[in-house]
């Protein structure tokens, strides 16, 4: 057995690539490994901003031989009239390097068995470079030198080593051996490794502390000391805290944690922009008190020791304090203007060239949330602050503040609006109708700041849309997805079930801009949304396509609904048996059309009646209203009368009044069953 290590060496990668590229590397080599028959015992990934690495441990010297059976012609074509061998049994012989005579009989088959020879792990591993290294693929990348080759950064230096012997390969001009690179301040700038057990040893004396999750710790750990010393609360718990944490552990090799101040005046700044100053701008840690309310101090991490550590803090006080005086001059400047100022300078603002002005954008928005607020039932007052919210709600996007910190519009929205006089809801709309602003994020919990973001997200959806500006692929420049996927999210959290077909049906009607938009499409738009968040929560697709087809009324909150029951199901006893009786029902319902209604005086048996006495009384649209689940279990409960009607009736008599009859019964049935979506399209085989 051996240890094995390889080092990628390069120039400091962005980030927020650090991590999913030492996945990739890990996850490659893994593959890499397998498709070799190379055995390991365990594997472990490194990572710093200059490199990635995989280290070996327990390496088999060797892959495994095994013997490999391929099949060739079938028996009964092997040999002529003659009994003589034919070219097809010659002809794969030899393409196995083998003879006729040494072929093997099976299943009807000849087969040719060949042994194929364990390799060294030496000779494999030098097959990095080609398969693993040069397969590597980013988000971003560069070229350099005259190559025309392009990497996440450009590749510095190669480590390739099986225990002390260097492994082989080059990637450009770049050639495998034992010299890495320590901390780029307070190491020398070659660090030989004698072996690859000594990777991460070597390393820690050169000042890099090489393994990722090590050195995460080690910064969280620094932190909390110096935050408990002072009697701060740092909470390192949210999903903020956790992505600066990341972010900061993928930007040193040798972390060392510092406390830094700024002066108690600040603190009159809304603690967004002080946290968006420190967090988001400097990459700084803010802490609280007991209850919870920003103090003049932060915490940050260098990359190198304590030494000189007090200018260090000071240089990061300074470029702070910076920040925090300019948002002051903005902070007291927007003041001195209106929310009609602001408005003023909206009406010239592009929303986009195509399209037009974030005014018009607001007018039609605002006529699409009050319908919307109408068909949802809000009341008299609840109508009235968001028509007032919808006058106003893009003002922010003209302060100065957001020009200087554009990651507070809405949050300064929502500041401002107070300053200025207005009440909390519509203030607090301003704010919640942006959200969600990712696709885990939360969803506006007002009623008046969700329906604003839906009206919102839904005219940038059509007006794009009309505009011929539908993303493809990957490629979505104007986060039209990421609004979809915020409109039905939010639908559904609030359980709002519209006829959202009607209500943009109304809308274009409304509006002669958006007259092109094709609310078939993007009605399909919406329901990719549905489909992709019930196969990001781990639904069969199968269930997935039969739940989210049949969109009648455009309420997505049901569809999302019925396919979720579907998923559910899905793990019942019967449900094979139900999901069957359903696409029976619906395949014989449509090869043939009835126009009359059902008439149980033309009965021929107990089980037609007794299907019909199951039935008669079920009404989708009442089912409906009561949720996916009361409709499934109502026509789950069929199951057996539809099996036993099967069973006992031939639907296709010759008699066409009874013929007619039954198939009236089974499209009554089947206009249930499409409640449920597709069903046909459930693999239950």
């Amino acid at each position: 057995m051996a240890d094995f290590i390889l080092e990628i060496g390069l120039e400091e990668m962005p980030a927020h690539l650090v991590t999913s590229s030492e996945k990739q590397l890990i996850d490659r080599v893994s593959d890499f490994l397998d498709e070799h028959r190379l055995d390991y015992e365990a594997m472990k990934p490194f990572s710093t901003p200059r490199r990635l690495a995989v280290e070996l441990t327990g390496l088999a010297t060797g892959s495994k031989a095994v013997e490999e059976e391929k099949r060739g012609p079938a028996i009964d074509r092997a040999k002529d009239d003659n009994g003589d061998w034919s070219k097809a049994a010659q002809g794969f012989a030899r393409g196995q390097k083998t003879t006729p005579e040494a072929l093997i009989e099976k299943d009807g088959y000849l087969w040719a068995k060949t042994e194929i020879a364990g390799v060294s792990a030496a000779e494999i591993l030098a097959k990095l470079g080609k398969e693993v290294v040069e397969k590597m693929t980013f988000s971003t990348y560069m070229k350099w030198g005259n190559h025309s080759f392009a990497y996440i950064r450009p590749i510095r230096w190669l480590v390739a080593l099986l225990d002390q012997d260097v492994v082989d390969f080059s990637v450009l001009d770049v050639q495998t051996g034992r010299t890495t690179r320590g901390h780029r301040f307070l190491s020398t700038e070659n660090v030989t490794i004698a072996g690859a057990a000594e990777y991460e040893q070597t390393l820690q004396d050169a000042f890099v502390m090489a393994d990722a999750a090590k050195r995460k710790a080690t910064i969280q750990a620094q932190l909390e000391k110096i935050a408990q010393s002072q009697n701060w609360h740092l909470n390192l718990t949210t999903d903020q805290a956790q992505d600066l944490l990341e972010e900061v552990n993928n930007i040193v090799e040798w972390p060392t944690a510092f406390a830094g101040n700024f002066d108690q005046k600040y603190l009159d700044l809304p603690k967004e922009v002080l946290i968006t100053s420190m967090r988001d701008h400097q990459r700084f840690f803010f802490v609280t008190d007991d209850q919870g309310d920003l103090l003049p101090h932060f915490l940050s991490v260098r990359n190198g020791n304590e030494e000189n550590l007090a200018n260090v803090v000071a240089g990061n006080e300074k470029v702070l304090v910076a920040r925090l005086e300019d948002a002051v001059f903005f902070y007291q400047e927007d003041q001195q203007k209106s929310i009609d100022d602001y408005m003023d300078r909206v009406k010239k603002l592009v929303f986009h060239e195509k399209i037009g002005t974030v005014y018009e954008h607001m007018v039609r928005v605002r006529a699409l949330a009050g319908q919307l607020g109408q068909v949802l039932g809000l009341s008299y007052e609840e109508l009235s602050d968001l028509n007032r919210a919808t006058e106003i709600y893009k003002f922010d996007l003209m302060t100065g503040m957001v020009g200087e910190f554009d990651e507070l519009q809405g949050v300064m929205g929502e500041h401002y609006a107070k300053l200025f006089g207005e009440n909390d809801v519509v203030a607090h709309a301003i704010l919640e109708h942006y959200l969600p602003t990712s696709a885990t994020g939360a969803v506006a919990a007002s009623k008046i700041g969700a329906v604003l973001a839906v009206a919102d997200k839904l005219d940038s959806i059509v007006t794009f849309f009309a505009a011929d500006l539908i993303p493809s692929g990957a490629n979505d420049p104007y986060g039209l997805r990421r609004a979809a996927t915020g409109v039905v999210k939010t639908l559904e959290a609030h359980d709002w079930r519209l006829d959202l077909e009607t209500v943009l049906a109304n809308f274009k009607d409304q509006n002669k801009n958006v007259a092109d938009a094709d609310l078939a499409q993007v009605m399909a738009f919406l329901t990719d949304r549905v489909k992709k968040q019930a196969a990001d929560a781990g639904v069969r697709s199968d269930i997935v396509s039969a739940g989210t087809a049949n969109v009648v009324t455009g309420d997505l909150v049901y569809v999302a609904d019925r396919t979720a029951v579907l998923a559910k199901h899905s793990k019942d006893a019967n449900f094979r048996d139900v999901i069957e009786s359903f696409s029976r029902v619906s395949r014989l319902a449509s090869k043939e059309r009835s126009d009359v209604p059902v008439k149980p005086d033309l009965f021929e048996n107990d089980q037609e009646k007794a299907l019909y006495a199951a039935s008669k009384n079920l009404n989708l649209v009442d089912l409906e209203k009561q949720g996916a689940e009361s409709l499934y279990q109502a026509l789950a409960a069929l199951q057996e009368p539809i099996a036993a009607y099967f069973e006992n009736t031939l639907v296709n008599d010759k008699k066409k009044a009874i013929k007619n009859n039954r198939y009236a019964q089974l499209q009554a049935l089947d206009k249930l069953i499409v409640g449920l979506g597709d069903i046909e399209k459930i693999v239950v085989k």
